[in-house]
C-alpha cells in the first residue's frame, strides 16, 4: 500500500510487560476536534484500520475524518477501504479459492508476469470441515467409518490443498476431523489483538492492532462474540483480500441491541438467538452492523455471545459484535491462550477505548432495540426459514398450519392424514406427516456452547434412566464443533447416554446443516415416497432452507440440542411438548418433557466440573499436523499446479481465457432471454446447492460419462474445484420453482421462443449456441443464505449477464459484481409480476456505461407481439471500486491486471 501517512499523529507506542508495540492511537483524533469515543466499538475498529493504512491513495485523510465524524442517521454513501488482518476459509469455499489462485498463476505467466506474485499477502487459514458426511450413524464405529469414507472421497481435493500449503506463502491448513471452522477460529485461531512484526525495518517494534478478518463462510461472524470484527464474503472477495486488495465498503449504519436481565429457568442460548434473529429480521438490518450492549451482556458467557453472533447472516446483518470485556479475557485464558497474549489484548483494548467496563457511557447508534433476557421462552424456528420462530407451546399448531401450505405446493400432494408403513430392524412402524426422520446435534451455532451440549447430555441421561429410546425411524447424529466438546462430554460422564440414544459422534465438521446429512435408511425413504409425506428434521444448526438439509425432508426445524434429543424420543413434530408424552418409561408410565429437562443449576454444575483449560491445549497443541493419512498424501511440487485433465474434482477454470492486459469497453445487453423467473427468498442453496448430486441431472450425467460411480458422486460442495460439475449444478436445487416452467420443481426451464422444456443447463447451452445473452428475474432477498461464490460463478458460466430482482442479500450482490454480472433492482413497489413480465420477452439494456455511473438504468422488454414495456431499475453497483471490478469483467481479472502493472 506504499508509504504510510500519519496525518493525525496517531502513531505511538504501547508498553506491555517487557515488550513495546507500535500502535495507532484513536485518542490522537481528539486533537483534531473529532470524538472517536462516541462511536460504536465496531466503527472504532474500522477507524483504527484507516489510521494504520492511510497512504493518500486507498485511504485518505478525508476518509478518516468521514468515519470519525460518523452521522448515525446518514444513509450509507461514503466509500472507505477495509484491510482485514487475515482471511478465514473452509474447504467447500476454500478449494475454489485456491483453484483460482493456481489459475491466476498460470494466467499471469501467460501474460508475461511472474507466477510467484500470486500469494496471499495476509495470513490465510483454511479449516477442512465441510466434507464429512453422515453415512454411518447410531454405532460406536460411526466416527472412524465416516472419517475413512471422507478421506477416500476427498483424497484428490486434500492433496490439492496440501500442495497449496506447500506452494503458497502465508497459507495454512487445519486438516480434517479437527472441528468446525468457526469453533476452531473461536477456540484457537482468533488473536483478538494481532501482534505483527514489521517487515520493512529490522529492530522496529512489532505492530499491535485489532484482529479483523473476512471469511468465505457466512458464519464467520461467530467470532464477533469474542470482540473480533469480521464477516462473511464471497470467495471472490476473499481472494482479493488475500492478494492485498482493500475491500471497498460504504460507511455503515450501526444498530444497537440492548440486553438486560438474565435467562430464565428452562430457556437456552438457542432460544435467545432465535428471538434475536426474529426481531432483527423484522426490523431490517441488511447491510448494517449490529452491536450488542447493556447490562445483560456481562451476564452472557462468550459461548452464548458466539451463538448470537453466529446467526448474523440469518438476521441479515453484516456482523453482530460484542465488545471486549472481562468475560472475553476470562475465555481467552480458559481456552489456553498464552498469558502474554491475554495481557496484550487487555492493555491494547484499554488504551484504545475498545474495552467495555460496566457503567461506561453508551455509544450513539443509528437505531436501537432492547430485549429482556428473562422474557425468552423455549422455541423452534421453521419449517423453512431461520427467522420463522415458533414458541414451543405453539409448535404443534404451527406445524399443522405449515403442513397445509406445503401440501398445497407439493408436486404430488399427499392426503392430510396420509400414513405409510416401513419395516425397520424387524419392526413394523408407521410414519406420517411430521415424522422426524433426522435429529442432528450439528453446526457451529450451538456446538460451541457447553451449556446447551451438556443440557442435551443431561436430558439424554434422564431419558435413558427412565427407559426411553429414540424412535427407530429417526436418523440421529452428534457432530461436535471441536474435539474439546468430546473431552468435556466424556469428563461429565454424558457420552454413554448420548450413545445409548443413537447420538454417537459421527464426525467433527459441518454435517446436516450444510446438507451432508447422508442417505436416509431405505425403508424410511420408501415410506416418505409412498405416502408423499412431509417428513421433518430437527437440527441445532442455523440453516433450514428448502432442499438444504435433505432432498426428501420438507419440514426442517432449528432447535436447541436438548430439544433435538427430545424430538428424537418423540419421533414427530406433530405433538405438544407440554401436554403429550415423549414416550413410555420402563415402568409403563408416560414420560413428559418436564420429567427429563435438566435444571439450570444441574447444567452449570456439570459444565463447571467438566471443562478444563488443559483440554484446549491438548487438542490444539499440534493442530496443523494432521493424522498419518494426511501426512502421507502424495502431492505435486512446483510453483504452478500440474492440472490433471481427467480430474473431476480440480480443474483449471475458464475465467481468464482470452483475457487481455487492458480491459475492453463496457458493452450493452441486447436480445437477452430469461433463463428463470423466480420468487422471493431465493437462497444461494437454490442457485448453487451444496448437497447431493442427482444421477439424472446434468452434473450426474457428466460424472457418469467420466466413469464416476453414483456412490462416489460426493456432493456439489466437495466438487467446487471443478467448473464443469458446478455449472451443471447451477439452479439444480430440487426445490427450485421456476415460474417460466409452471407446475415443475427442480432445475428446469423452457427455451424461448421454441417453448421446449429442458434442464436449465441444457437451455443455457442452447442459448449460447444462438449467441443469446441471459437474464434472471427474481423477487425479494435474492441470494440470501450462505456466502457462496459459485452462486455467482455458475450463472456467469451459464451466460447470465444481469439479474433483475426486487432486492438482493448483501454478500450475493457483491459476488455478482465480482463475477461481472449486473445486479439491477426494480423500482420501489414494482416487481416482475406487477409489470406483467412473464419471462417470455426479449430484453435490452442500452447505455450501460453511463447507467453504471448514474446508477439508473431503463430496461426494455419486448413481447412476442412486438409490444414494448420499459421500466426503471437501480444499478446495484454501489461503489467506485465495484465499477472498476465490473469494467474489468470481475474482481479476479482486475487484480490480475493490477499485479501485472506492479
Amino acid at each position: 500500500m506504499g508509504i504510510m501517512s500519519n496525518s493525525f499523529g496517531s502513531r505511538g507506542t504501547l508498553e506491555v510487560g517487557k515488550r513495546t508495540y507500535e500502535i495507532h492511537r484513536l485518542s490522537a483524533l481528539e486533537k483534531a476536534g473529532l470524538q472517536p469515543g462516541r462511536l460504536p466499538f465496531s466503527l472504532r475498529i474500522l477507524l483504527e484500520n484507516l489510521l494504520r493504512h492511510e497512504d493518500g491513495k486507498s485511504v485518505k485523510e478525508a476518509d478518516i475524518r468521514a468515519l470519525a465524524g460518523w452521522d448515525p442517521k446518514a444513509e450509507p454513501s461514503y466509500e472507505i477501504a477495509f484491510m482485514p488482518a487475515r482471511v478465514l476459509l473452509q474447504d467447500f469455499t476454500g478449494v475454489p479459492a485456491v483453484v483460482d489462485l493456481a489459475a491466476m498463476r498460470a494466467a499471469i505467466q501467460k501474460l508475461g508476469g511472474d507466477a510467484k506474485k500470486i500469494n496471499p499477502l495476509v495470513p490465510a487459514e483454511l479449516v477442512i470441515d465441510h466434507s464429512v458426511q453422515v453415512d454411518e450413524y447410531g454405532k460406536p464405529e460411526a466416527l472412524s467409518l465416516n472419517a475413512q469414507i471422507e478421506f477416500s472421497r476427498n483424497k484428490e481435493r486434500y492433496a490439492f490443498l496440501r500442495w497449496g500449503q506447500s506452494s503458497f506463502r502465508n497459507f495454512s491448513v487445519v486438516p480434517p476431523d479437527t472441528g468446525i471452522v468457526h469453533q476452531v477460529n473461536l477456540e484457537y485461531l482468533a488473536r483478538v489483538v494481532f501482534p505483527q512484526q514489521k517487515d520493512d525495518a529490522k529492530g522496529a517494534p512489532a505492530q499491535a492492532y485489532p484482529d479483523t478478518l473476512v471469511g468465505t463462510d457466512s458464519h464467520t461472524t461467530m467470532v464477533n462474540g469474542l470482540g473480533v470484527l469480521g464477516w462473511g464474503v464471497g470467495g471472490i472477495e476473499a481472494e482479493a483480500a488475500m492478494l492485498g486488495q482493500p475491500l471497498s465498503m460504504l460507511i455503515p449504519q450501526v444498530v444497537g441491541f440492548r440486553l438486560h436481565g438474565k435467562l430464565r429457568e428452562g430457556s437456552t442460548a438457542t432460544d435467545l438467538v432465535l428471538v434475536v434473529t426474529q426481531m432483527l429480521r423484522k426490523m431490517g438490518v441488511v447491510g448494517k452492523l449490529v452491536e450488542f450492549f447493556g447490562p445483560g451482556v456481562a451476564a452472557l458467557p462468550v459461548a452464548d455471545r458466539a451463538t448470537i453472533a453466529n446467526m448474523a447472516p440469518e438476521y441479515g446483518a453484516t456482523c453482530g459484535i460484542f465488545p471486549v470485556d472481562a468475560e472475553t479475557l476470562r475465555y481467552l485464558r480458559f481456552s489456553g491462550r498464552p498469558e502474554a497474549q491475554v495481557k496484550l489484548v487487555e492493555a491494547y483494548c484499554r488504551a484504545q477505548g475498545l474495552f467495555h467496563a460496566p457503567g461506561a457511557p453508551e455509544a450513539k447508534y443509528t437505531d436501537a432495540l432492547a430485549l429482556d433476557l428473562g422474557s425468552i421462552v423455549p422455541s423452534l424456528a421453521g419449517p423453512t426459514r431461520p427467522q420463522d420462530r415458533v414458541k414451543l407451546t405453539e409448535s404443534k399448531a404451527s406445524f399443522h398450519s405449515s403442513l397445509e401450505k406445503m401440501l398445497a405446493k407439493a408436486p404430488k400432494p399427499g392426503a392430510v392424514d396420509a400414513k405409510a408403513h416401513a419395516s425397520i430392524d424387524g419392526k413394523d412402524v408407521e410414519l406420517a406427516h411430521g415424522s422426524v426422520v433426522i435429529a442432528a446435534i450439528t453446526s457451529c451455532t450451538n456446538t460451541s456452547n457447553p451449556s446447551v451440549l451438556v443440557a442435551a447430555g443431561l436430558l439424554a441421561k434422564k431419558a435413558v434412566e427412565k427407559g426411553l429410546t429414540a424412535k427407530p425411524w429417526v436418523k440421529t447424529s452428534l457432530a461436535p464443533g471441536s474435539k474439546v466438546v468430546t473431552e468435556y462430554l466424556d469428563k461429565a460422564g454424558l457420552t454413554s447416554f448420548f450413545d445409548r440414544l443413537g447420538f454417537q459422534t459421527v464426525g467433527y465438521g459441518c454435517t446436516t446443516c450444510i446438507g451432508n446429512s447422508g442417505p436416509l435408511p431405505e425403508p424410511v425413504s420408501k415410506a416418505i415416497e409412498q405416502g408423499s409425506l412431509v417428513a421433518a428434521a430437527v437440527l441445532s444448526g442455523n440453516r433450514n432452507f428448502e432442499g438444504r438439509v435433505h432432498a426428501e425432508v420438507r419440514a426442517n426445524y432449528l432447535a436447541s440440542p436438548p430439544l433435538v434429543v427430545a424430538y428424537a424420543l418423540a419421533g414427530t413434530v406433530d405433538f405438544d411438548p407440554y401436554k403429550d408424552p415423549l414416550g413410555t418409561g420402563s415402568d409403563g408410565k408416560p414420560v413428559f418433557l418436564k420429567d427429563v429437562w435438566p435444571t439450570r443449576k444441574e447444567v452449570q454444575t456439570a459444565v463447571d466440573s467438566a471443562l478444563d483449560p488443559a483440554m484446549f491445549e491438548q487438542v490444539y497443541g499440534r493442530v496443523f499436523d494432521g493424522d498419518e493419512e494426511w501426512k502421507k498424501l502424495s502431492i505435486p511440487t512446483g510453483d504452478r499446479y500440474a492440472w490433471d485433465a481427467s480430474s473431476t474434482y480440480v480443474k483449471n477454470p475458464p475465467y481468464f481465457e482470452g483475457m487481455s492486459r487492458e480491459p475492453g469497453e463496457i458493452t450493452d445487453i441486447a436480445g437477452a432471454r430469461v433463463l428463470a423467473v423466480l420468487g422471493d427468498s431465493i437462497t444461494t442453496d437454490h442457485i448453487s446447492p451444496a448437497g447431493s448430486i442427482k444421477k439424472s441431472g446434468p452434473a450426474g450425467q457428466y460424472l457418469i460419462a467420466r466413469g464416476v460411480d453414483v456412490k462416489d458422486f460426493n456432493s456439489y460442495g466437495s466438487r467446487r474445484g471443478n467448473d464443469e460439475v458446478m455449472v451443471r449444478g447451477t439452479f439444480a436445487n430440487v426445490r427450485l420453482r421456476n415460474l417460466l416452467a409452471p407446475g415443475t420443481e427442480g432445475g428446469v426451464t423452457r427455451h424461448v421462443p421454441s417453448g421446449d422444456g429442458m434442464s436449465i443447463f441444457d437451455a443455457a447451452v442452447r442459448y449460447a449456441k444462438e449467441n443469446v445473452p441471459l437474464v434472471i428475474l427474481a423477487g425479494k432477498e435474492y441470494g440470501s443464505g450462505s456466502s457462496r461464490d459459485w452462486a455467482a460463478k455458475g450463472p456467469k458460466l451459464l451466460g447470465v449477464r444481469a439479474v433483475i430482482a426486487e432486492s438482493f442479500e448483501r454478500i450475493h450482490r457483491s459476488n455478482l459484481v465480482g463475477m461481472g454480472i449486473l445486479p439491477l433492482e426494480f423500482a420501489e413497489g414494482q416487481s416482475a409480476s406487477s409489470l406483467g413480465l412473464t419471462g417470455e420477452e426479449t430484453y435490452a439494456m442500452a447505455g450501460l456505461a453511463q447507467a453504471i455511473a448514474s446508477r439508473r438504468l431503463t430496461v426494455r422488454a419486448q413481447d412476442a407481439s412486438g409490444a414494448v414495456r420499459e421500466f426503471a431499475t437501480t444499478v446495484r453497483i454501489d461503489t467506485p471500486q465495484e465499477r472498476e471490478y465490473y469494467r474489468n469483467g470481475g474482481i479476479l481479472p482486475y487484480v490480475l491486471r493490477q499485479l501485472l502493472k506492479a
